[in-house]
């Protein structure tokens, strides 16, 4: 079962390493970082399509990704 939980952490790792990079970047520079920011806090931009697919597959992945470690690392433990 740990040893299950394990290679399902690591599959769950590269996915999201995999995801994170096959988005493409939303702001350029560190004038996009100050004000890209604030277009996002308040929706100025509206993922679609691909964009939307890979930005709710990161959520997920993400949150699988921290509850996993945390479940791992409570059967670890026993």
């Amino acid at each position: 079962m740990e040893i299950f939980l394990k290679i399902l952490l690591v599959v769950f790792s590269v996915g999201l390493i995999t995801v994170v990079l096959l988005q493409k970047g939303k702001s350029a520079g560190l004038s996009g970082a100050i004000s890209g920011g604030a277009e996002h806090l308040f929706g100025k931009q509206k993922a679609r399509g691909l964009d939307l697919f890979l930005q709710r597959l990161t959520i997920g992945l993400a949150v699988g990704f921290f509850v996993l470690s945390l479940v791992v690392a409570y059967v670890v433990k026993l």
